[in-house]
């Protein structure tokens, strides 16, 4: 018989395992089970549908800092799958991808179609067999085989199936029945928490400006050294855009400790502290003395925002700058430098929802994504300990993992025969 894999799992990680090791070894007879009936979801939606297949940075080093778990992984995994390496297997097959000003990586056709449809077709072109609505409920390891670890796996149709090699690539945030399996493979999962996930509000003013955005904020949260600077968004339910979704990545531990219950400071003119605006408003008052407040937005902030800020800090929108009363002046630097918020809950990003947490990267060798417990198990994408910030860099793991363990697994085969 030839020799069997089984990936379990039908997104990113683990179609690339599967196409290339089919690629890599035509005696394979490789099988995808995926239990819902949706394949590739993520990449589907991820960057409101054009899918950000990638980051354009080019050196491992600083590639591997955006990610909050599993940077030092990573670090090792990259020197065998990268960026480049990402570029030039979709180019290869006809998929150019080009790189926006902020570094996220797209599809030249800007539609996750053209990245499903060359995943696809990579899978009928190589045999790969995929099987959906299909889940896994238990794995048997038999380590006395001849054959080394043949692996019964029995799925929810009380199917039995045996397998020479097995590549887990099933995503983030397992239930508690996927628990029971994974832990019966004697593996420790660092319990699982959401990550790049947007601040609600409820109730507060501010959301009344939803669709406003500022081009660079810094996000503190308070009672932390977490903070993060980019653009923000406000949204009906609070807060969202970059700088919320990387603060909600390096934090996803500590604010769920706190049960996403917890307040912030945004300095909405980064460039500027309280002190050196004291003085810039020194000079506002001199020079635009008999303009009115409202109509001078000298710092170039939205003027929804502007006006927010005005009446939040109780300056009364009609008063000229040479009437600014000290009080007043006050509150309104502490507004734009430290405008204080209280977070109550959160709300999942909806294309970019990553999992903090997963299988233990002790027990993985990075050289081969191999279980260092169980011979011939693989470990592809989320479901390990790693995840990245937004911007392509869950993905780019996601390829580079899956293509490790498609390589070993291609390469165990050859050594058998």
């Amino acid at each position: 018989m030839s020799p069997q894999l089984l990936v379990i799992g039908g997104g990113a990680a683990g179609f690339f395992c599967a196409i290339n090791a089919a690629r890599m070894n035509p005696q394979l007879q490789v099988t995808i089970l995926e239990k819902s009936s949706k394949l590739l979801s993520k990449v589907k939606i991820s960057g409101g549908g054009r899918c950000n297949a990638t980051h354009a940075c080019f050196d491992i080093t600083e590639m591997s800092k955006n990610y909050p778990r599993g940077g030092n992984f990573v670090k090792k995994t990259f020197h065998q799958f990268f960026t480049t390496d990402t570029i030039s297997w979709f180019e290869e097959r006809g998929v150019k991808l080009k790189a926006e000003q902020d570094g996220r990586m797209f599809p030249v056709t800007d539609s996750s179609k053209t990245i499903i449809d060359c995943l696809m077709k990579e899978a009928g072109k190589y045999g790969v067999q995929i099987r959906m609505n299909v889940e896994v409920k238990r794995i048997n390891v038999d380590p006395y085989s001849q054959r080394g670890s043949i692996f019964s796996v029995q799925c929810s149709n009380g199917e039995i199936a045996k397998f020479d090699f097995i590549c887990i690539a099933s995503g983030g945030y397992p239930k508690a029945t996927m628990f029971g399996w994974l832990k019966g493979l004697g593996h420790n999962i660092e319990e699982p928490v959401p990550s790049l996930f947007t601040f609600n509000i409820p109730q507060h003013p501010i959301t009344r400006l939803m669709g406003v955005s500022v081009e660079k904020a810094r996000v503190k949260i308070i009672g932390s050294k977490l903070e993060q600077e980019g653009p923000l968004l406000i949204t009906h339910w609070g807060l969202s855009g970059p700088a919320v979704l990387k603060l909600s990545a390096w934090g996803a531990r500590h604010l769920a400790v706190l049960n996403w219950h917890f307040s912030i400071l945004i300095n909405w003119l980064p460039e500027h502290n309280e002190q050196n605006l004291q003085s810039v408003f020194q000079s506002l008052r001199f020079d635009l003395a008999t303009q009115k407040i409202i109509n001078r937005n000298f710092f170039g902030l939205p003027q929804r925002l502007w006006e927010f800020l005005l009446e939040h800090s109780e300056v009364d929108k009609e008063k000229r700058w040479a009437d600014l009363a000290a009080k007043e002046q006050n509150k309104l630097i502490r507004n734009l430098c430290a405008c204080e918020f209280a977070i109550r809950g959160k709300t999942t990003f909806k294309e970019e929802f990553v999992t903090a947490g997963g299988i233990n990267l002790n027990e993985i060798d990075a050289n081969t994504m191999m279980s260092k417990k169980i011979p011939n198990l693989f470990f592809a994408g989320e479901i390990l300990n790693v995840d990245g910030i937004t911007g392509g860099f869950n993905f780019q793991h996601a390829w580079t993992s899956g293509f490790i363990a498609a390589k070993f697994i291609a390469l165990q085969c050859d050594a058998k025969e």
